[in-house]
C-alpha cells in the first residue's frame, strides 16, 4: 500500500505529533520514524509538514522543547507534551473516536434509503 498523501493528514498531523511525543521527548527524525514505524510505513510526514506544525504546537503551549544529542551525538531539538499537550490529546482522542465510528458507521451501510 502506498504512502497517504500529506494532503489527508493535515486535519490528523497535531493528533499525531500529540500522541507520537505522549511517550516522551523526541527530536523531529525521531517523531518522522515512530510514526513510520507505528503504521508499517503506510504514513510518510515530510520534514516541510513536521517542522511547522511542531512549532505551531509549541507556539500554542502543547509542546515544549529543549536542545540535546541524538543517538549519534549530533545537536537537536527536543520536542515533550505539556501538561496542555495531554489534556488536548485526550479531548483529540475523544473527537477521533466519534469522527472515527460516524464514518465507519457510513462505510458499513448497505443501500440508500
Amino acid at each position: 500500500m502506498p504512502p497517504v498523501e500529506l494532503d489527508l493528514l493535515r486535519g490528523t498531523l497535531d493528533l499525531l505529533l500529540l500522541k507520537t511525543l505522549s511517550w516522551g521527548p523526541l527530536h523531529g527524525l525521531g517523531v518522522v520514524r515512530w510514526i513510520e514505524q507505528v503504521t508499517r510505513e503506510r504514513l510518510q510526514v515530510e520534514e516541510g509538514a513536521l517542522y511547522p506544525a511542531l512549532h505551531r504546537l509549541e507556539a500554542k503551549g502543547l509542546l515544549e522543547s529543549t536542545w540535546g544529542f541524538t543517538e549519534k551525538g549530533r545537536r537537536a531539538k527536543y520536542y515533550q507534551l505539556t501538561p496542555a499537550g495531554r489534556r488536548q490529546l485526550a479531548a483529540e482522542v475523544v473527537r477521533w473516536s466519534r469522527y472515527s465510528e460516524a464514518v465507519r458507521l457510513v462505510l458499513s451501510a448497505e443501500g440508500a434509503r
